[in-house]
């Protein structure tokens, strides 16, 4: 028996205005996701304000504390409160200011959002006022203002992070995984304004802290470490409006994922797939599989150009013509690694595994090696002394002027700067010099003066060949060989395997691979998509050597296949293969990556193996064809055929000389 359901009943709920409290967190929650969100908004804010200096603090991942000072302009006093309303904004007037606009953005609910799940304090002062203003506000609701003595510039302290939401505080990670992505953050700061000097500290202890001499080089160098801007190669280059420069990591310092590839457009850090295959690209023949570039890389490109407000972060941009952009940035990546010497140094991981965590440059190396310390912006109280503020309030310290106020950092006793009651400067207590700050770039610190011509004089060249000394075979795989002040040591399979390779892209490019028929053809029914990549790569195919004819619908026949197949088992599988590849290739380049890797397996199996020995004669025809190209250095495969030992790192390890 069958019976009737009972009907949901439907309730007609009134739409309400949300109050202004919910509003502010539901709005906080699509600006502010983590600690490293609200230091983007303030440090951005305190560049846009002209600072020359800035420190950024963090306590446990930024959530129990956030604090950001500055020598910028401050905020007069009547507009400190209007500062923390939803959109306001000193950078706009109206909507037709957002086409001009050239701060980093507009962003006017930042302090909003912040302070709607946040305790925050601003301290801030006028160059041309007596006094500051001290702007106490939690979960949105102003608790105090007052008059303070502060110096010029503005300090703002973020407590509690989603103290009043905590199903928000649930997701955010480990305070170590929130310190690092704070950390990434301040490392694309400071690289992308090396005109400012960034402090980063977490937990009291200094990560790094660059001059703001204006020098990149050395930004990279006090946030990487020695190794790194001593394997750096300037980059410069223009073409149709856009423009690139930075530094391109040599290949010995390639790293294990994509992190290291910094690309900043029009001044802002970005994320994009287009620019990390373009450069990808170029440092093709360096690469190693599961091996990524290290490069800083800052492009201009006309606004009109380009779509900076594709995600809300501001972190990925959409090029209107993309295939242009990373024809122009693979070229000139390519131009710059092709006219280097990059003979990798083998005792260079040693020198890596020395090297502290975090990536950051080892404490104190920047004055060992000859860049000088540099004052940073001190954070409020311990680079004023005034009265009427503890530092229990600011982060659950001791009193803010009392005989701790100037107590080190654990671990680091440079940050004890000014001593208990004293009265710091302000051109002190901000970091600021009259004098430049010199970076060393001598034979001592970053090898061979960088205004010498690359391609003179070369090891791997004609001219430097003549001088080899071939001394013989070690592990029937390496040989021995001395060079000047040099031991090298080549790889005789990646040498021989670049050889080859060499040889059969040039029977490639000029047309010269020698296809067989087969009878009876290969007959192969294709989707689509298959015909129509047929179609568009008939050329690509033969010059590899296949010959391609119609044969009904959606349907091809095979009548003539590569000799050798590039080292395939059959016809249709190695066909279908290099179809599947074209299909999903994206290079910008004429030769696909899918024709130049199947090459470069043919070349690996064609070549001489380790474990196998070779005659002198043998090894000198070898080195006698390595020296006819244009790239010797690394296999097709990014592995490099010949390593370098100078005789000063020899006598180094026999005790013979002494650092």
């Amino acid at each position: 028996m069958q019976t009737d359901s009972p009907q949901k009943e439907m309730t007609i709920r009134p739409i309400r205005e949300l109050d202004p409290v919910t509003v502010d967190q539901i709005a906080a929650g699509e600006v502010i996701e983590r600690p490293a969100n609200a230091v983007k908004e303030l440090v951005e804010n305190a560049i846009d304000a002209g600072a020359s200096a800035i420190t950024v603090e963090i306590e446990d991942g930024g959530i129990t504390m956030i604090r950001i000072t500055d020598n910028g302009t401050g905020i007069p006093a009547k507009d400190v409160k209007k500062a923390f309303l939803r959109h306001a904004t000193s950078k706009i007037t109206s909507i037709g200011d957002l086409a001009s606009l050239h701060s980093l953005g507009f962003r006017g609910e930042a302090l909003s959002s912040i302070t709607a799940v946040a305790r925050v304090e601003m301290i801030t002062k006028v160059s041309d006022a007596l006094t500051g203003t001290r702007y106490r506000i939690e979960g949105g609701n102003e608790i105090s203002c007052e008059e303070v003595g502060a110096p010029d510039g503005t300090t703002i302290i973020v407590r509690n992070l989603f103290y009043n939401t905590p199903a928000r505080g649930k997701f955010l990670k480990k305070p170590q995984t929130e310190a690092t992505h704070v950390a990434d953050l301040a490392e694309h700061l400071a690289l992308a304004h090396p005109e400012i000097s960034f402090r980063f500290i977490s937990n009291h202890q200094d990560r790094f802290h660059t001059s703001g001499n204006g020098d990149l080089k050395e930004n990279i160098y006090r946030i990487y470490g020695r190794d790194t801007a001593a394997s750096l190669l300037p980059i410069d280059a223009e073409k149709d409006g856009v423009h690139v420069s930075g530094y391109l990591g040599k290949p010995a310092i390639n790293r294990g994922s994509r992190s290291f590839e910094q690309f900043f457009v029009n001044g802002r850090y970005v994320r994009d797939r287009v620019l990390s295959m373009a450069v990808e690209e170029g440092y093709r023949a360096y690469l190693m599989q599961h091996k990524f570039p290290f490069a800083v890389l800052f492009l201009e490109i006309p606004p009109d150009e380009v779509d900076v407000n594709v995600h809300p972060s501001k972190m990925e941009v959409r090029f209107r013509n993309s295939f242009a952009v990373s024809a122009f940035l693979t070229g000139a990546v390519r131009s710059v690694l092709d006219g280097q010497e990059m003979i990798p140094d083998a005792l260079l991981d040693e020198k890596r595994e020395s090297a502290l965590g975090f990536g950051f440059a080892e404490e104190n190396e920047a004055q060992r090696y000859g860049y000088p310390d540099t004052p940073a912006a001190e954070p409020f109280e311990r680079g004023f002394t005034g009265a009427g503020v503890s530092r229990d309030e600011l982060s659950g310290e001791t009193s803010l002027y009392g005989s701790d106020s100037s107590r080190p950092a654990e671990g680091n006793p440079e940050s004890d700067r000014s001593a208990p009651g004293r009265t710091t400067q302000p051109l002190l207590a901000f970091g600021l010099s009259e004098e430049p700050v010199a970076m060393r770039d001598d034979a001592g610190l970053f090898g061979a003066s960088s205004a010498a011509d690359p391609r003179t004089d070369r090891i791997l060249s004609e001219t430097g060949r003549a001088e080899y000394r071939i001394l013989g075979q070690i592990f029937d795989t390496f040989w021995v060989i001395a060079w000047r002040d040099q031991m090298l040591l080549m790889d005789q399979h990646a040498a021989h395997e670049k050889v080859n390779y060499e040889r059969m892209m040039k029977r490639y490019h000029e047309h010269a691979v020698l296809s067989q028929l087969i009878e009876p053809p290969e007959i192969l029914q294709l989707t689509p998509k298959e015909e129509e990549m047929v179609k568009r790569f008939a050329d690509i195919f033969r010059q590899l050597g296949f010959e391609i004819e119609e044969f009904g619908e959606h349907t091809i026949a095979l009548r003539g296949v590569p000799v050798d197949l590039y080292g395939a088992d059959n016809e249709r599988g190695f066909f279908l293969e290099i179809l599947d590849e074209l299909s999903e290739d994206t290079s910008p380049e004429r030769d696909p990556q899918a024709v130049t890797g199947r090459i470069a397996g043919m070349a690996c199996k064609a070549s001489v193996k380790g474990n196998m020995r070779m005659t002198f004669e043998e090894v000198n025809a070898l080195l006698d064809e390595m020296m006819k190209l244009e790239n010797p250095y690394n296999c097709p495969h990014g592995r490099p055929t010949i390593i370098s030992m100078s005789r000063f790192e020899i006598e180094k390890r026999f005790k013979r000389v002494v650092d």
